[in-house]
């Protein structure tokens, strides 16, 4: 029997697939799924099984998309990085077109890692066990989680160097202060979803840490959580 005129057969796979499919769509349902499944069981629980069957799709079809389970793992923590930068955008351009005061603008970007809504816990949960499985051996080398906390670094980094124009011994402090700023909100975003401490609790903290890394000299525009 030959293909239907409208699904194309991936030679050496033997997977028919629709040729007007969606195919970034359809990948993208994939690591949707091995969210879910990371969230539920953790990283172990990851296999072509299980995500195809949170899924809805055959194993065959996850493989077609992501040979190894490495691959759609690593697919997936870019998938987190990717919402994040495009939420981190959104929450930027929401800040205007005026100069915005660098401790205003970095606390902006810090309440978008807080997880303060359903989303934003499930990428920390996400996050969180990348970086365990890390350190425990589930197939991902360290190195490869740290875009996130290095992005933010850099991000931060840049707001303080504005913020110290003059100081030359607060600019030699800038990635310091911009490390101590990223650690603090991964400790944070990790403790609110294992209970320690709330989202109140959290966003006064990271109050705190701005007044004492940043100085209370520039007023702080209210930006909603």
């Amino acid at each position: 029997m030959g293909v239907p005129s409208n699904f194309t057969e991936e030679e050496g796979v033997g997977v028919l697939v629709p040729r007007l499919v969606d195919h970034d769509l359809r990948k993208r349902q994939i690591t949707d799924a091995a969210r879910r499944v990371i969230v539920a069981g953790g990283l172990e629980s990851v296999t072509f099984q299980s995500v195809a069957a949170e899924a809805g799709f055959s194993v065959r079809l996850v493989q077609y998309y992501f040979g190894t389970k490495r691959d759609f793992l690593l697919a997936t923590h870019r998938s987190v990085m990717e919402d994040a930068g495009a939420r981190f955008l959104r929450r930027w351009s929401e800040l205007g077109a005026e100069p915005t005061p660098p401790r205003d603008a970095i606390r902006a970007v810090l309440m978008e890692v807080l997880p303060l809504d359903d989303q934003r816990r499930q990428e920390t949960i996400v996050l969180g066990a990348f970086g365990f499985g890390a350190v425990t051996g589930q197939g991902i080398a360290a190195e490869e989680t740290f875009a996130a906390p290095d992005a933010l670094v850099a991000l931060v980094a840049d707001q303080l160097r504005n913020h110290r124009q003059g100081d030359r011994a607060g600019l030699d402090k800038v990635d310091l202060d911009a490390a101590l700023i990223a650690m603090a909100i991964g400790g944070l975003a990790q403790g609110i979803v294992q209970g320690y401490g709330t989202a109140d609790s959290a966003v006064e903290l990271v109050d705190h840490l701005l007044d004492r890394v940043c100085g209370t000299c520039q007023p702080v525009r209210s930006v909603d959580t």
